[in-house]
């Protein structure tokens, strides 16, 4: 009787004291901010293909729901990763792709606010959940689109995969559902990219690629799992085109075109970045770049490359263009003028070799000398016998002149005399 009545006394001013509070609340014209006695959230997931349904509910009457605006935070983390994507919604549902993670945390609160002032009235506490989703063997996907129709996809395969599983690819875009082409292997035979060619995107349809792992041992369905892309986040664009080099006013100024793209070739969508020889990259979003260089040295390049940034945000560069250099304008003019030198010299050497032809001036110069007549070798073996002659008769004069000039004046006159009358002959 005694614990009956002390439990009694003990309901008696527990309700006073609520009573009592409430008044205070009311008086001061605010509601309790957190009564997780009166609200509260229930969640539960609904696997749907390769996405997950989140869905909760509370326990809100119909005059509150229509009293004040109703709100929910939903916070969530894949496995293994460490950002936490948090959103606010009003309705009371999430559809969450679990692309190629093994499960997620997430948690729910749902908050009530004022219509006309927007303040917050009531909130719950966080009421949360976690989803475990069949194990993953792959990581590391990456997926790119190049030269416009191509399109390639590569993954590895984690060390606590089966031995007999095998990795198998397609995709969905636009309606149509593409297989793989040609798939990358390899030491273990086991696939791990998917080369496609010829392909056609759209730029504004995402791509849903579907990756299926099976086991080779049976003849099971396997393990899907989806992950969409947008096409234009994934192009690499091909370096700028028209890439062109000039100084002007000691500055040096480098032209160049964007490349095609799948997208939106406006100019206001491309990043470009410019590099100079010892210089620091660039960054431009003009077709041309000026930069102050009053003494270029002789071997020295520029390069280009571009990406799409502004009208969507894509994080793979395109390659570096082809180099072009730069040389000083002395040397550049010396070039120019050995250049033009030579070309006039071939020029007239050229029209010197169509003149001679014309005009048979080579034929002049290679004519051959004529052989000489009879009768001018006759005389010129005469003239030789009669030089010899004369050579021996000399010979023989100067002999005698060598002897005794007195006692032989008289037969070195007769002797003379011969020589005369002979000569005479012969002539």
């Amino acid at each position: 009787m005694a614990r009956v009545t002390v439990i009694h006394v003990l309901l008696i001013l527990s309700f006073f004291q609520h009573k009592k509070l409430f008044s205070t609340i009311l008086a001061s014209g605010k509601e309790d901010i957190k009564d997780a006695l009166r609200l509260h959230n229930v969640m539960w997931a609904t696997k749907d293909d390769s996405r997950v349904i989140l869905s909760w509910n509370n326990n809100l009457t119909k005059e509150e729901i229509k009293k004040y605006t109703v709100k929910y935070i939903l916070s969530y983390k894949f496995f293994n990763t460490t950002k936490e994507r948090k959103e606010r919604l009003q309705e009371k549902e999430k559809k969450i792709h679990l692309q190629l993670h093994s499960g997620f945390n997430a948690k729910v609160k749902t908050q009530l606010f004022a219509k006309e002032t927007e303040d917050i009235i009531k909130e719950s506490d966080w009421t949360e959940l976690t989803y475990k989703a069949p194990p993953v063997y792959i990581q590391n996907l990456s997926c790119i689109i190049y030269n416009i129709s191509f399109f390639n996809c590569t993954w590895h395969i984690k060390a606590e995969a089966p031995e007999d599983i095998q990795i198998f690819t397609s995709y969905r875009h636009v309606g149509k559902v593409f297989a793989c082409q040609q798939y990358i292997k390899n030491a273990r035979k086991k696939n791990i990219g998917c080369y496609m060619k010829e392909m056609q995107f759209q730029p504004s349809r995402k791509i849903n690629l579907n990756i299926t792992v099976r086991n080779l041992r049976n003849s099971s369905r396997g393990v899907s799992y989806f992950k969409a892309f947008t096409p234009q986040k994934i192009e690499k664009l091909n370096p700028p085109i028209n890439v062109s080099v000039s100084l002007e006013n000691k500055s040096i100024k480098i032209r160049w075109k964007p490349p095609p793209t799948i997208g939106s070739a406006r100019k206001k969508c491309f990043l470009y970045q410019v590099k100079i020889t010892d210089h620091k990259i660039a960054n431009v979003t003009e077709e041309n770049y000026k930069y102050p260089f009053h003494k270029p040295a002789k071997r020295c390049a520029a390069q280009v490359r571009v990406k799409k940034e502004i009208c969507i945000a894509n994080k793979i560069w395109s390659e570096w263009s082809e180099p072009v250099f730069i040389h000083d304008g002395k040397l550049l003019d010396i070039l120019l003028l050995s250049l033009t030198l030579l070309f006039s010299l071939v020029f007239l050497g050229g029209l010197l070799i169509c003149a001679c032809r014309r005009y048979r001036c080579l034929e002049v110069l290679t004519t051959p000398v004529p052989h000489p007549s009879n009768n001018i070798k006759t005389w010129l073996a005469d003239e030789t016998h009669h030089q010899q002659h004369m050579s021996m008769q000399m010979e023989m004069n100067s002999e005698v002149t060598l002897g005794t000039p007195e006692e032989n004046r008289d037969d070195n006159i007769q002797l003379q005399k011969c020589l005369k009358e002979f000569m005479l002959e012969d002539l």
